[in-house]
């Protein structure tokens, strides 16, 4: 739920006070209606499939009691991550934690409704993001939900019926399969809705402070999924034991989520990179490094030739989708060792630990050419860009941050006034970095 979502949930109102494009569409029609079709299916399947089985559910008092302890758990967690702070759009949760019992305890229908009655009241507490995506999102828990509850109940609930879950390592294990299938069926319903969105736009690669690797978002699925598991076999001891469960759970779920809008703090909300604030700070403490153990170190300065011509003839929106390209073309293609940012407008910024100014001139021409070779579709147009390129190097161009900036702005400018679309160096007899071959 990354920065698909973010893009999903940004809602923007033009000055009459109409709603125009989503920002996916760009008068391109088929992938809109696409978007909308796929949606509407999802929701609607989950939807009509949950009014259906309502009419034949014939529930018993112990099912409602359980549930209805799970769904108090489950907004229990919405009030302290609502109170904890406005969650970061595409936020990790840990409600997999109360899913699953409903799930694997329960018939199917109570893993079809589960997630609808918590989004509703989710939504009616944190009024964040549209309603038509948190539907779809409910919808997307429901239905992995219950065929996660379907396949559980229907193999290993039969063969072992009466099983204690402590003592019967088919049933943990089984359990946990349907946990693994419950995440794997989500992931792939919100998933092909990302696709759907921005087919061709790949996720902006963010790493450190800026944004979660993908490594640490698989462990708090797997958080998620072992806490659910656990829930689900302490309510097979004793429905007191989900009191016993719930602070746990709720101490995890803040602790998450103060590390997410920390991180969220830390990054550009457009392009997904660290934030003009937060790489200053990474970038003085790779140079004090380069400093103290005497190896080098590069700034590279990026800007996007004539930017403003792509917000006024293709709008805003388009320039939003180039801007989000191109940060992930440059994370993309800078090294691991390296750390980008946006330093505000169309200006991207980098610094390079260990690379001398003829490195950084290498680094920063193959960045100029795969940014050249991004296309975005507006308005039924391909829209290209290019950049300049401004190269400062530590001990050559500056001793410390502000200085290296300060030079690299000014080969930037050379850059610009040289005809663009190109790198450029100090000091001003040396000319721009020849391309790689």
């Amino acid at each position: 739920m990354s920065a698909v979502q973010r893009t999903m949930q940004r809602e923007y109102r033009d000055g009459s006070g109409h709603r125009p494009e989503a920002p996916w569409a760009f008068d391109r029609m088929p992938r809109r209606r696409r978007l909308r079709a796929y949606l509407i299916v999802v929701t609607a399947t989950e939807f009509i499939l949950a009014a259906w089985q309502v009419t034949r559910l014939q529930p018993s008092p112990d099912q409602l009691v359980l549930f209805a302890l799970v769904l108090g758990c489950g907004m229990v967690c919405v009030e302290s991550t609502r109170r904890g702070g406005a969650p970061p759009p595409g936020t990790h949760d840990l409600l997999t934690a109360w899913w699953l019992p409903a799930a694997l305890l329960l018939p199917p229908e109570y893993a079809l409704l589960g997630p609808v009655l918590i989004g509703a009241y989710a939504h009616w507490r944190a009024r964040q993001g549209p309603l038509y995506w948190r539907a779809f999102t409910a919808a997307a828990l429901g239905l992995a939900g219950a065929a996660s509850s379907l396949l559980f109940h229907s193999f290993l609930g039969l063969a072992h019926p009466h099983g204690p879950w402590l003592r019967d390592p088919v049933m943990v294990l089984g359990a946990a399969c349907c946990a693994a299938l419950f995440v794997l069926i989500n992931a792939v319903l919100t998933g092909l809705a990302g696709r759907a969105a921005r087919p061709g736009v790949p996720r902006p690669a963010v790493s450190g402070p800026g944004g979660t690797p993908d490594f640490e978002s698989l462990l708090v699925d797997v958080a998620g999924l072992c806490a659910g598991v656990l829930v689900t076999i302490a309510c097979t001891l004793s429905w007191v034991m989900l009191l016993v469960a719930l602070p746990p759970v709720i101490l995890l779920q803040r602790s998450l989520l103060h590390q997410q809008l920390r991180a969220a703090a830390q990054s550009d909300p457009k392009t997904g990179l660290l934030n003009a604030v937060a790489w200053q700070r990474e970038a003085e403490q790779k140079i004090r490094r380069a400093r103290r153990t005497g190896g080098p170190a590069a700034i590279l300065l990026v800007d996007i030739d004539r930017f403003k011509r792509v917000n006024d003839t293709y709008g805003h929106l388009a320039g939003d989708e180039m801007l989000a390209a191109t940060a992930s073309t440059l994370g993309q293609h800078v090294r691991d060792c390296d750390v980008l940012g946006r330093f505000g407008g169309e200006e991207f910024v980098a610094v390079l630990p260990g690379a001398g100014q003829q490195e950084a001139c290498h680094i920063a021409e193959r960045l100029r050419g795969r940014v050249g070779d991004i296309a975005v579709q507006a308005r039924g147009t391909t829209v290209t860009v290019t950049v300049s390129i401004g190269v400062a190097a530590l001990g050559l161009d500056g001793e410390d941050l502000f200085e290296l900036l300060a030079a690299a702005d000014v080969a930037l400018y050379r850059a610009k006034k040289s005809g663009r679309d190109r790198v450029c160096t100090l000091p001003p007899e040396a000319g721009p970095c020849e391309p790689l071959r």
